[in-house]
């Protein structure tokens, strides 16, 4: 939490909120009480007839139980995590920034204090991404939140059953949490669902049979609700599991499947983190198969930075304007084959003219001439890296106001050497 959300909670209102955002947290651990009581006493103890089976069904329940509640706490206890004072602009800088006159000055500040850090996601204009309330440069894939009131580290949403966000510390928790749910649900209805059909056997016949409830009317209620609570807690954890494994698969978070992260080279795209199925998957449940099943924490990487799909297949990723946000349906592998044979295509030695052209995102172009730009104001962009579009011309994002005066661009060899946060090296 924020040092403001801590002086917050001084103050009654406060005090009150806090209080308020446990409600839910208490509603599912009474349900889960409840559920125990039904289940071990009413069921399994009061109604159950044969040993053997009875110590069997209370065996697996409780192995499901333990797996659930364990996920369950860990989701709701682990912390959102803080963001290191190197990523926070010192004060002056920021009066400076909320006093520039013009965007322009504004991203020249911001991308000077980030030069050091490792960032690649950009604003839509273009410009580092900066939260005015924590006075940060935001990591990759960190949003903040106004219930938390601080940023998190690759937030997903904020859960209210849980009184804490989805981030990188805690998903593995909420997506085991989710799925031991399921099987807890499916279970519980599973082996109440003879005893639910003996109940209403029971109850239209009107007289005592053979393999009817043997508790009493509030014991056999128990058991009736609780089935019918399993399998609806069941039907609605199917499409929010179900949903939440897809998500892991393609490495993407809830906020990105609505938005897509805007790249400094490249745009806007969804698929800027997929790195391929087992490696998104082990991404967040780590390397070693032992500790997928169990909420300890085995995710990889720290939470700042993350590799991209550029970085993974060594090729760049197909170009995508601004306009195809929410375009996810494009073939990633016929477009790199595009690209590929579109280089192979090109002569390998590249002549430069007095007068480069560099189209711009708004699908314009700007020229310079290289003769008239002094050697330290030369940009140099390596073609082999940048993406390309259907005309296998570069596409890159306008560059974030660090440069003053003209800029020429210039071919550089393919090892050519990136910076941390994703610009391109100057001369």
């Amino acid at each position: 939490m924020g040092n403001d959300d801590h002086r917050r909670r001084k103050t009654p209102c406060g005090f009150c909120m806090a209080v308020f955002k446990w409600i839910p947290v208490v509603f599912i651990t009474a349900v889960i009480a409840w559920s125990y009581y039904a289940y071990v006493v009413e069921l399994c103890i009061r109604n159950s007839e044969n040993l053997v089976g009875m110590i069997l069904m209370l065996f697996f329940y409780h192995i499901a139980l333990i797996l659930f509640m364990w996920s369950y706490w860990r989701t709701i206890m682990t912390s959102v995590g803080r963001v290191p004072d190197q990523w926070r602009i010192p004060d002056e800088e920021v009066t400076r920034l909320f006093r520039a006159d013009n965007p322009e000055t504004q991203k020249r500040i911001l991308n000077s204090f980030a030069r050091s850090l490792p960032v690649t996601n950009r604003t839509m204009n273009g410009s580092v991404r900066f939260c005015e309330k924590c006075k940060i440069i935001k990591p990759d894939r960190a949003h903040h939140c106004s219930v938390c009131n601080s940023c998190v580290l690759k937030m997903d949403h904020h859960c209210p059953w849980v009184n804490n966000c989805v981030n990188f510390y805690n998903y593995k928790f909420f997506v085991l949490f989710l799925g031991y749910a399921l099987i807890y649900c499916l279970y519980v209805a599973f082996t109440t669902l003879h005893d639910f059909v003996q109940f209403w056997k029971y109850e239209n016949n009107g007289y005592s049979e053979q393999g009817q409830l043997n508790g009493s009317g509030v014991g056999r209620f128990h058991i009736l609700f609780l089935f019918f609570i399993s399998i609806m807690f069941a039907i609605s954890l199917v499409s929010l599991f179900g949903y939440h494994i897809y998500l892991v698969l393609v490495n993407r978070t809830t906020l990105e499947s609505f938005r897509a992260p805007v790249f400094r080279v490249g745009g806007p795209d969804k698929n800027g983190f997929n790195l391929g199925r087992y490696a998104n998957f082990c991404e967040v449940f780590g390397d070693d198969w032992q500790y997928w099943p169990l909420p300890i924490f085995t995710s990889r990487g720290d939470g700042f930075s993350y590799p991209t799909s550029t970085d993974q297949s060594g090729e760049a990723p197909p170009a995508q304007r601004y306009a195809a946000m929410g375009d996810t349906t494009t073939n990633r592998s016929q477009n790199q084959a595009q690209s590929q044979s579109q280089r192979q295509a090109r002569p390998k030695s590249l002549n430069l003219q007095p007068a480069l052209e560099l189209p711009l995102a708004n699908g314009q172009s700007s020229s310079c001439n290289t003769a008239a730009v002094p050697s330290s104001q030369v940009v140099v962009v390596n073609f082999s890296t940048l993406p390309e579009d259907a005309n296998g011309d570069a596409v890159i994002i306008d560059m974030v106001g660090d440069h003053s005066g003209a800029a020429a661009v210039v071919a550089a060899p393919k090892d050519a050497f990136r910076q941390p946060n994703g610009d391109v090296p100057l001369n």
